[in-house]
């Protein structure tokens, strides 16, 4: 029989021993070694089933009070949702916190947020055991409804959003699509779906180029030049 070795949640280092026997399947920066499966790198143990795999700790997003952010749901429980942060931690959405509308005890919680459903919420809290609490009862939370999902590296997210919010307040102005930067690094954006592709793209540009100067007017020429490509292919 297999054994488990560490524990859910845990740090690990590299070369540790997770878990033992061929009842356990290694995952995402983890190897078989002989009957062990072992750490590749440093970081979070998560133990899903049968499943062993490491969250790396750096380059994800750690969660912070008052952060912004957008979140899928990831289950429905009696007390509210379990939400994905895009962090080695998930978060909970309780009833009080979910909408400023009353929910009655007994409820169909999917009628308002199902699974798989985006939101842009607020983390409320952020426990010394990383527990997580989420709010959306500001006028500006609420679920996202079509468009697309992207990530982006979350150190990337300011140059993104710009200085008091330019650089996407530019990408929405000359592609004309709603767009929502969560500060854990998850990005919406809907709108034309030619125009979707050439937002995704300057956002992309940004990630990349981040570390480069005028890169405001690098992004404004690419944006212009993409827009106007597709308004000379479109019939007239």
């Amino acid at each position: 029989m297999g054994e488990i070795k560490v524990n859910d949640r845990g740090i690990a280092v590299p070369g540790e021993i997770l878990a033992t026997g061929m009842d356990y399947l290694p995952s995402y920066m983890t190897y078989r070694l002989g009957d062990d499966i072992r750490a590749h790198g440093v970081g979070i143990v998560r133990i899903e089933g049968k499943v062993i795999k490491l969250m790396p700790l750096s380059g994800r997003y750690m969660p912070k009070r008052m952060d912004m952010i957008i979140a899928q749901v990831i289950d429905v429980l009696m007390s509210g949702w379990r939400l994905d942060i895009n962090s080695a931690y998930t978060a909970m959405l309780g009833l009080k916190d979910a909408t400023q509308r009353y929910i009655e005890k007994g409820a169909d919680l999917t009628k308002f947020y199902a699974l798989g459903d985006f939101v842009f919420c607020e983390i409320t809290n952020v426990t010394s055991q990383k527990l997580i609490d989420i709010g959306m009862r500001g006028p500006a939370f609420k679920k996202l409804v079509g468009g697309r999902i992207i990530e982006v590296n979350t150190n990337k997210v300011p140059r993104i959003i710009g200085k008091q919010g330019s650089m996407v307040t530019m990408i929405k102005t000359i592609t004309g699509c709603r767009i929502v930067v969560g500060q854990n690094g998850i990005v919406w954006v809907e709108g034309e779906p030619e125009k979707e592709i050439i937002a995704i793209a300057a956002i992309k540009k940004i990630e990349e180029e981040a570390h480069l100067a005028g890169l405001t007017d690098r992004v404004k020429e690419f944006l212009d030049k993409e827009t106007a490509k597709l308004g000379k292919s479109q019939p007239a």
